[in-house]
């Protein structure tokens, strides 16, 4: 430890290491305070409740022989229902492995071929994908199945009762409910809690094994800026470490509501934030766009939600925060294997200027700048963010370096890949599940290696690039292919694009290749967006390779698959 001060950080990090440990807590001497409130039902479950229906789950899955350390998937689009099994696991001793219940297929026969979980958690209408999948599995594990009450809102939307082949050895959720003995078990910090799943977006997903001092270090200083009067709001998925993690596991060490939704509605989002009071929520990629979307309204500012995490930082941060009123705005480096590495603290509105008096809640501002004091986290002014992809400094228990290819740290301005190293045990992710030689690598040189570029300044201050792959060079340039998206951006006609490079036909540098989705009702050929970018593009950032699609394919946390982009052009080109 460097200093007194991340002596006396570490004491108090080590102190609530164990999340579900926390929640126990908060039943102990707050049974009656409102925990999670379901916002697809308009119910709520009070501390008291959750750890009680917790416990009897893990008593339950003892009883079906989960121990500890035995992976249990979950499959599952109820957000609710899945917050309790991920606690009843953790309290039987289990991993928590959730799967993005979008997969189908090949997708998700491979993801439960490479979990080999002990135990299936999933819900009704996932039961036609399993069934499709059976002669696929390595594997069949028992499934233990969730239906939805006969006066839940969605009951219209159920499917009809469908019986699992014999092989998956269903069992019925309820029998998971009853009362049981839980297991006597004590968590170590380095005890595996979740294998989170990769987006993907390089190739194939990659389990994440995450310790409980991964999950920790993850929700450290985004809870410390919080109070017992903040609510949280959450509509990302809990397959995501983002939902599962920063917002529902969250507001169990904060002692604090977190109201919960399936899904994002761009349409809807404004009124959940009114029923729920919500003051605090994570706005990923496209979110913001599609919020800023809906026409101006004198009401735009007009509610409780006064601190926002973006991730990534928009370039408009100042327009986005003025016309909602986000009164702190906080930003960084997340990712799966790092967790939360690099942190920012932005004041976008004067004080008084933002949420509206009556309506704010939880955390002052001073006490945010006290907390980030604290830890050694910057605290801005939003007026002097104007540079894309800031990041921020470095959490108390992260190294961090910009390191060229042969593994040197490059002096500032430089680009190059973002690493972390962890002054404290077990801090960063374990590995990936199965997949040793892929840990190693991105273990090397005794740096974990992010795969994404990355440069500081002067002042020690981080910026983002852009993803190690999409990095372009050309004409003897580097450039990263975000630039070329924002100058795209700039066509009338462009909805949205994706630019990445594959090998040029000649010499050792990039072809450009820009996916282009039209906005509705124009007449944008190739040949119109080739025109236009020689035009307004410098001659190296023009794209040798555009098309035009309807859609880019996305994960569900909307980041876009460009492998998949890129193996479609490279076998149209006949490199495959």
């Amino acid at each position: 430890m460097r200093d007194s001060l991340t002596r006396d950080l570490l004491t108090e990090f080590e102190r609530d290491e164990i999340v579900f440990e926390c929640l126990d807590a908060w039943a102990q001497t707050s049974p009656d305070a409102v925990y999670i409130y379901d916002g697809e039902t308009d119910r709520t479950l009070t501390f008291g409740q959750v750890a009680a229906l917790t416990d009897a789950m893990a008593g339950q899955l003892a009883h079906l022989g989960i121990t500890r350390g035995q992976r249990v998937s979950v499959l599952m689009q109820n957000s609710v229902v899945t917050a309790l099994a991920m606690f009843g696991i953790w309290k039987a001793g289990g991993v928590f492995c959730p799967i993005n219940y979008t997969f189908t297929g090949q997708l998700l026969a491979y993801t439960l071929n490479d979990t080999q979980p002990a135990l299936l958690l999933t819900e009704q209408q996932m039961l036609p994908r399993l069934m499709d999948i059976v002669g696929d599995l390595l594997h069949v594990p028992r499934t233990v199945v969730y239906s939805p009450p006969e006066d839940a809102l969605d009951a219209e939307h159920r499917p009809a009762d469908q019986l699992l082949p014999a092989a998956f050895h269903p069992l019925d959720w309820e029998a998971l409910l009853l009362p049981a003995p839980r297991p006597n078990l004590t968590a170590t910090f380095s005890d595996p809690a979740s294998i989170v799943y990769t987006s993907g977006t390089t190739g194939p997903s990659k389990g994440v094994v995450l310790s409980f001092r991964c999950l920790n270090q993850y929700c450290f200083l985004a809870r410390h800026l919080l109070t017992r009067d903040d609510v949280i709001y959450c509509d990302l998925p809990l397959y995501h470490i983002a939902g599962a993690f920063a917002l529902v596991a969250r507001a169990a060490w904060v002692g604090c509501k977190v109201a919960v939704w399936n899904r994002f509605s761009p349409h809807d989002f404004w009124a959940r934030i009114a029923k729920s009071g919500a003051t605090t929520a994570i706005l990923l990629d496209v979110m913001v766009p599609w919020l800023m979307k809906a026409p101006p309204s004198p009401q735009d500012r007009m509610h409780t939600l006064s601190k926002v995490h973006l991730q990534p930082l928009p370039l408009d941060h100042q327009a986005i925060a003025r016309r909602f009123g986000f009164d702190i705005v906080t930003t960084g480096f997340g990712q799966t294997e790092s967790g939360l590495g690099l942190c920012l603290v932005i004041e976008e509105m004067p004080e008084g200027e933002g949420t509206p008096a009556e309506f704010w809640r939880g955390s002052t501002r001073d006490q945010i700048r006290q907390t980030a004091a604290r830890f050694g986290i910057p605290v801005v002014c939003g007026a002097d963010v104007t540079t894309k992809g800031a990041m921020g400094r470095p959490m108390p228990f992260h190294e961090v370096a910009i390191l060229d290819r042969r593994g040197y740290p490059c002096p500032p301005g430089e680009i190059g890949e973002l690493c972390f190293r962890p002054k404290i045990p077990n801090l960063l992710f374990n590995g990936y599940l199965g997949k040793p030689e892929a840990t190693l690598t991105a273990f090397r040189q005794l740096w974990f290696h992010t795969g994404d570029a990355a440069y500081v300044d002067a002042n020690g201050d981080y910026f983002f690039v852009d993803r190690m792959g999409d990095r372009l060079r050309r004409r003897g340039e580097n450039f990263s292919s975000s630039v070329v998206e924002d100058l795209l951006h700039q066509h009338p006609d462009i909805a949205l694009c994706a630019v990445f490079p594959i090998p040029a036909a000649e010499g050792d540098e990039d072809d450009i290749v820009a996916f282009i989705v039209p906005k509705p009702n124009t007449a944008l050929t190739e040949a119109a967006v080739a025109a236009w970018a020689a035009q307004h593009l410098p001659k190296f950032m023009q794209p040798q390779h555009i098309r035009l699609v309807g859609e880019l394919p996305r994960t569900l946390t909307n980041k876009v698959e460009k492998y998949k982009l890129r193996a479609q052009v490279l076998r149209e080109l006949g490199h495959s």
